[in-house]
Protein backbone atom coordinates (compact mmCIF):
# COMPACT_ATOMS: atom_id res chain seq x y z
CA UNK A 1 0.00 0.00 0.00
CA UNK A 2 2.19 2.76 -1.07
CA UNK A 3 1.15 4.10 -4.27
CA UNK A 4 -0.65 7.36 -4.69
CA UNK A 5 2.14 9.79 -4.15
CA UNK A 6 4.05 7.81 -6.72
CA UNK A 7 1.15 8.61 -9.07
CA UNK A 8 1.11 12.28 -8.12
CA UNK A 9 4.81 12.91 -8.62
CA UNK A 10 5.15 10.81 -11.75
CA UNK A 11 1.95 12.15 -13.28
CA UNK A 12 2.85 15.77 -12.62
CA UNK A 13 6.31 15.25 -14.04
CA UNK A 14 5.07 13.42 -17.14
CA UNK A 15 2.23 15.90 -17.68
CA UNK A 16 4.60 18.85 -17.37
CA UNK A 17 7.11 17.35 -19.79
CA UNK A 18 4.40 16.39 -22.28
CA UNK A 19 2.79 19.82 -22.08
CA UNK A 20 6.11 21.53 -22.76
CA UNK A 21 6.99 19.19 -25.62
CA UNK A 22 3.55 19.49 -27.21
CA UNK A 23 3.66 23.26 -26.88
CA UNK A 24 7.05 23.32 -28.62
CA UNK A 25 5.65 21.08 -31.35
CA UNK A 26 2.77 23.50 -31.84
CA UNK A 27 -0.09 21.38 -30.54
CA UNK A 28 -1.50 24.28 -28.52
CA UNK A 29 -1.56 26.41 -31.66
CA UNK A 30 -3.30 23.59 -33.54
CA UNK A 31 -5.95 23.21 -30.83
CA UNK A 32 -6.82 26.90 -31.11
CA UNK A 33 -6.11 27.56 -34.78
CA UNK A 34 -9.77 28.05 -35.67
CA UNK A 35 -11.27 28.39 -32.23
CA UNK A 36 -10.98 25.75 -29.54
CA UNK A 37 -11.34 22.25 -31.02
CA UNK A 38 -13.23 20.48 -28.22
CA UNK A 39 -13.06 16.98 -29.65
CA UNK A 40 -9.36 17.25 -30.41
CA UNK A 41 -8.72 18.81 -27.01
CA UNK A 42 -10.48 15.95 -25.22
CA UNK A 43 -8.42 13.37 -27.12
CA UNK A 44 -5.28 15.33 -26.32
CA UNK A 45 -6.30 15.51 -22.64
CA UNK A 46 -6.94 11.77 -22.46
CA UNK A 47 -3.49 11.00 -23.86
CA UNK A 48 -1.71 13.39 -21.50
CA UNK A 49 -3.89 12.49 -18.51
CA UNK A 50 -3.50 8.73 -18.71
CA UNK A 51 0.13 8.61 -19.83
CA UNK A 52 1.48 9.58 -16.43
CA UNK A 53 -0.91 7.30 -14.53
CA UNK A 54 -0.16 4.24 -16.67
CA UNK A 55 3.57 4.91 -16.67
CA UNK A 56 3.64 5.20 -12.87
CA UNK A 57 1.68 1.94 -12.61
CA UNK A 58 4.12 0.06 -14.81
CA UNK A 59 7.18 1.23 -12.89
CA UNK A 60 5.62 0.99 -9.42
CA UNK A 61 7.29 -2.26 -8.36
CA UNK A 62 10.88 -1.49 -9.39
CA UNK A 63 10.48 2.05 -8.04
CA UNK A 64 9.28 0.65 -4.70
CA UNK A 65 12.27 -1.66 -4.42
CA UNK A 66 14.71 1.07 -5.36
CA UNK A 67 13.28 3.82 -3.16
CA UNK A 68 13.00 1.71 0.01
CA UNK A 69 15.97 -0.56 -0.51
CA UNK A 70 13.65 -3.54 -0.13
CA UNK A 71 15.36 -6.92 -0.39
CA UNK A 72 13.24 -9.61 -2.02
CA UNK A 73 13.42 -12.89 -0.11
CA UNK A 74 14.63 -15.39 -2.69
CA UNK A 75 15.83 -17.96 -0.14
CA UNK A 76 14.72 -17.38 3.48
CA UNK A 77 17.76 -16.64 5.64
CA UNK A 78 15.97 -17.00 8.97
CA UNK A 79 12.91 -18.51 10.58
CA UNK A 80 11.21 -15.11 10.45
CA UNK A 81 11.74 -14.80 6.71
CA UNK A 82 10.49 -18.35 6.19
CA UNK A 83 7.38 -17.53 8.22
CA UNK A 84 6.83 -14.34 6.17
CA UNK A 85 7.02 -16.17 2.87
CA UNK A 86 4.73 -18.99 4.04
CA UNK A 87 2.21 -16.55 5.50
CA UNK A 88 2.00 -14.45 2.33
CA UNK A 89 1.69 -17.66 0.29
CA UNK A 90 -1.22 -18.88 2.40
CA UNK A 91 -2.98 -15.49 2.31
CA UNK A 92 -2.55 -15.13 -1.44
CA UNK A 93 -4.00 -18.59 -2.00
CA UNK A 94 -7.05 -17.66 0.08
CA UNK A 95 -7.38 -14.43 -1.89
CA UNK A 96 -7.13 -16.26 -5.22
CA UNK A 97 -4.05 -14.49 -6.53
CA UNK A 98 -0.58 -15.66 -7.50
CA UNK A 99 2.12 -15.56 -4.86
CA UNK A 100 3.58 -12.03 -4.76
CA UNK A 101 7.23 -11.32 -4.17
CA UNK A 102 7.98 -10.88 -0.46
CA UNK A 103 10.56 -8.34 0.66
CA UNK A 104 11.97 -6.80 3.81
CA UNK A 105 13.42 -3.32 4.16
CA UNK A 106 15.08 -1.42 7.00
CA UNK A 107 12.91 1.20 8.64
CA UNK A 108 10.33 2.12 11.23
CA UNK A 109 7.01 0.23 11.38
CA UNK A 110 5.28 0.11 8.00
CA UNK A 111 4.44 -2.24 5.15
CA UNK A 112 3.24 -1.93 1.58
CA UNK A 113 2.10 -3.78 -1.50
CA UNK A 114 2.54 -2.61 -5.05
CA UNK A 115 2.74 -3.80 -8.65
CA UNK A 116 0.92 -3.34 -11.93
CA UNK A 117 -0.76 -6.74 -11.98
CA UNK A 118 -2.52 -8.90 -9.41
CA UNK A 119 -0.42 -11.91 -10.26
CA UNK A 120 2.90 -10.09 -10.33
CA UNK A 121 2.91 -7.96 -7.20
CA UNK A 122 5.20 -7.19 -4.28
CA UNK A 123 4.53 -7.23 -0.54
CA UNK A 124 7.17 -5.66 1.70
CA UNK A 125 7.42 -5.15 5.45
CA UNK A 126 9.84 -3.07 7.46
CA UNK A 127 12.18 -4.43 10.09
CA UNK A 128 10.53 -2.04 12.54
CA UNK A 129 7.13 -3.63 11.95
CA UNK A 130 8.49 -7.14 12.48
CA UNK A 131 10.23 -6.12 15.69
CA UNK A 132 7.32 -4.22 17.25
CA UNK A 133 4.34 -6.49 16.47
CA UNK A 134 3.23 -9.97 17.33
CA UNK A 135 3.05 -12.56 14.57
CA UNK A 136 -0.74 -12.38 14.65
CA UNK A 137 -0.63 -8.62 14.10
CA UNK A 138 1.95 -8.91 11.33
CA UNK A 139 -0.24 -11.53 9.67
CA UNK A 140 -3.15 -9.09 9.78
CA UNK A 141 -1.01 -6.40 8.15
CA UNK A 142 0.05 -8.87 5.46
CA UNK A 143 -3.62 -9.73 4.94
CA UNK A 144 -4.33 -6.04 4.45
CA UNK A 145 -1.63 -5.82 1.79
CA UNK A 146 -2.76 -8.97 0.03
CA UNK A 147 -6.32 -7.61 0.05
CA UNK A 148 -5.07 -4.48 -1.72
CA UNK A 149 -3.63 -6.67 -4.45
CA UNK A 150 -6.71 -8.89 -4.70
CA UNK A 151 -8.97 -5.82 -4.86
CA UNK A 152 -7.01 -4.49 -7.83
CA UNK A 153 -6.38 -1.21 -6.06
CA UNK A 154 -3.41 -0.28 -8.22
CA UNK A 155 -5.44 -0.44 -11.43
CA UNK A 156 -8.36 1.32 -9.77
CA UNK A 157 -6.17 4.17 -8.60
CA UNK A 158 -4.58 4.38 -12.05
CA UNK A 159 -7.98 4.83 -13.68
CA UNK A 160 -9.05 7.41 -11.12
CA UNK A 161 -5.78 9.29 -11.47
CA UNK A 162 -6.03 9.17 -15.26
CA UNK A 163 -9.59 10.52 -15.24
CA UNK A 164 -8.82 13.43 -12.91
CA UNK A 165 -5.63 14.20 -14.86
CA UNK A 166 -7.68 14.32 -18.06
CA UNK A 167 -10.11 16.83 -16.60
CA UNK A 168 -7.25 18.93 -15.23
CA UNK A 169 -5.64 19.13 -18.67
CA UNK A 170 -8.96 19.73 -20.44
CA UNK A 171 -10.43 22.34 -18.10
CA UNK A 172 -7.14 24.22 -17.74
CA UNK A 173 -7.00 24.75 -21.51
CA UNK A 174 -10.67 25.67 -21.83
CA UNK A 175 -10.29 28.31 -19.11
CA UNK A 176 -6.96 29.43 -20.56
CA UNK A 177 -8.46 29.89 -24.01
CA UNK A 178 -11.47 31.79 -22.66
CA UNK A 179 -9.42 34.17 -20.51
CA UNK A 180 -6.80 34.68 -23.21
CA UNK A 181 -9.47 35.55 -25.76
CA UNK A 182 -11.59 37.81 -23.57
CA UNK A 183 -9.01 39.50 -21.35
CA UNK A 184 -5.67 39.54 -23.13
CA UNK A 185 -6.73 39.86 -26.78
CA UNK A 186 -9.39 41.58 -28.87
CA UNK A 187 -10.66 38.31 -30.37
CA UNK A 188 -9.44 38.82 -33.94
CA UNK A 189 -6.49 36.46 -33.59
CA UNK A 190 -7.23 32.85 -32.66
CA UNK A 191 -3.63 31.90 -31.99
CA UNK A 192 -2.88 31.31 -28.28
CA UNK A 193 -1.06 34.16 -26.62
CA UNK A 194 0.90 34.64 -23.44
CA UNK A 195 -2.34 34.91 -21.48
CA UNK A 196 -3.26 31.39 -22.57
CA UNK A 197 0.07 29.96 -21.49
CA UNK A 198 0.04 31.66 -18.08
CA UNK A 199 -3.60 30.79 -17.38
CA UNK A 200 -3.13 27.13 -18.33
CA UNK A 201 -0.09 26.89 -16.04
CA UNK A 202 -1.94 28.43 -13.09
CA UNK A 203 -5.11 26.40 -13.70
CA UNK A 204 -3.20 23.12 -13.88
CA UNK A 205 -1.78 23.84 -10.44
CA UNK A 206 -5.14 24.86 -8.94
CA UNK A 207 -7.14 22.09 -10.59
CA UNK A 208 -4.36 19.62 -9.74
CA UNK A 209 -4.74 20.43 -6.06
CA UNK A 210 -8.49 19.81 -6.27
CA UNK A 211 -7.83 16.57 -8.15
CA UNK A 212 -5.46 15.45 -5.38
CA UNK A 213 -8.31 15.73 -2.87
CA UNK A 214 -10.47 13.47 -5.05
CA UNK A 215 -7.70 10.89 -5.36
CA UNK A 216 -7.04 11.04 -1.60
CA UNK A 217 -10.73 10.42 -0.87
CA UNK A 218 -10.72 7.28 -3.00
CA UNK A 219 -7.50 6.18 -1.30
CA UNK A 220 -9.12 6.44 2.12
CA UNK A 221 -12.04 4.31 0.99
CA UNK A 222 -9.75 1.55 -0.26
CA UNK A 223 -8.00 1.49 3.13
CA UNK A 224 -11.30 0.63 4.82
CA UNK A 225 -11.86 -2.04 2.18
CA UNK A 226 -8.41 -3.58 2.65
CA UNK A 227 -8.87 -3.64 6.44
CA UNK A 228 -12.10 -5.57 5.94
CA UNK A 229 -10.35 -7.80 3.41
CA UNK A 230 -7.72 -8.71 6.00
CA UNK A 231 -10.43 -9.63 8.51
CA UNK A 232 -12.07 -11.91 5.94
CA UNK A 233 -8.80 -13.59 4.94
CA UNK A 234 -7.94 -14.31 8.56
CA UNK A 235 -11.53 -15.20 9.46
CA UNK A 236 -11.31 -12.82 12.42
CA UNK A 237 -11.41 -9.03 12.71
CA UNK A 238 -9.53 -8.85 16.01
CA UNK A 239 -5.97 -9.28 14.67
CA UNK A 240 -6.44 -6.31 12.31
CA UNK A 241 -8.01 -4.25 15.08
CA UNK A 242 -5.06 -5.04 17.35
CA UNK A 243 -2.59 -4.23 14.55
CA UNK A 244 -4.22 -0.86 13.86
CA UNK A 245 -4.36 -0.03 17.57
CA UNK A 246 -0.66 -0.79 17.91
CA UNK A 247 0.20 1.22 14.81
CA UNK A 248 -1.87 4.10 16.14
CA UNK A 249 0.39 4.28 19.17
CA UNK A 250 3.59 4.36 17.13
CA UNK A 251 5.24 6.84 14.83
CA UNK A 252 4.73 5.35 11.36
CA UNK A 253 7.82 4.66 9.33
CA UNK A 254 8.24 7.38 6.75
CA UNK A 255 8.14 6.08 3.22
CA UNK A 256 9.41 7.86 0.13
CA UNK A 257 6.88 10.52 -0.83
CA UNK A 258 6.17 8.66 -4.04
CA UNK A 259 4.85 5.75 -1.99
CA UNK A 260 3.35 7.26 1.15
CA UNK A 261 -0.22 6.47 0.14
CA UNK A 262 0.57 2.78 -0.13
CA UNK A 263 1.74 2.20 3.44
CA UNK A 264 -0.28 0.44 6.11
CA UNK A 265 -0.20 3.78 7.92
CA UNK A 266 1.00 7.26 7.16
CA UNK A 267 1.87 10.42 9.01
CA UNK A 268 -1.17 12.74 9.07
CA UNK A 269 -1.00 15.58 6.60
CA UNK A 270 -1.78 19.21 7.14
CA UNK A 271 -5.35 18.62 5.99
CA UNK A 272 -7.60 15.58 6.25
CA UNK A 273 -8.77 16.32 2.69
CA UNK A 274 -5.32 15.42 1.36
CA UNK A 275 -4.73 12.42 3.62
CA UNK A 276 -4.37 9.07 1.87
CA UNK A 277 -5.29 7.17 5.06
CA UNK A 278 -8.28 7.57 7.41
CA UNK A 279 -7.57 8.13 11.12
CA UNK A 280 -6.84 4.90 12.99
CA UNK A 281 -9.88 5.46 15.20
CA UNK A 282 -12.17 5.45 12.16
CA UNK A 283 -10.54 2.35 10.72
CA UNK A 284 -10.90 0.47 13.99
CA UNK A 285 -14.53 1.60 14.37
CA UNK A 286 -15.29 0.43 10.82
CA UNK A 287 -13.85 -3.02 11.61
CA UNK A 288 -15.79 -3.24 14.87
CA UNK A 289 -19.00 -2.51 12.95
CA UNK A 290 -18.13 -4.96 10.18
CA UNK A 291 -20.81 -7.61 9.68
Amino acid sequence: MKRIFLFLLTNLAVMAVMSIVLSILGVNRYLTANGLQMGTLMAFSLVVGFTGAIFSLLISKPMAKWSTGARVIETPASSTELWLVNTVKALSERAGIAMPEVAVYNGEPNAFATGAFKNSALVAVSTGLLESMTKEEVEAVLGHEVAHIANGDMVTMTLIQGVVNTFVVFLARVVGYAIDKTVFRNGDDDRPGIGYMITVFVCEIVFGIAASMIVAWFSRQREFRADAGSARLLGNRQPMIHALARLGGMEPGELPKSMAASGISDQPGWSALFSSHPPMEERIAALQNLK
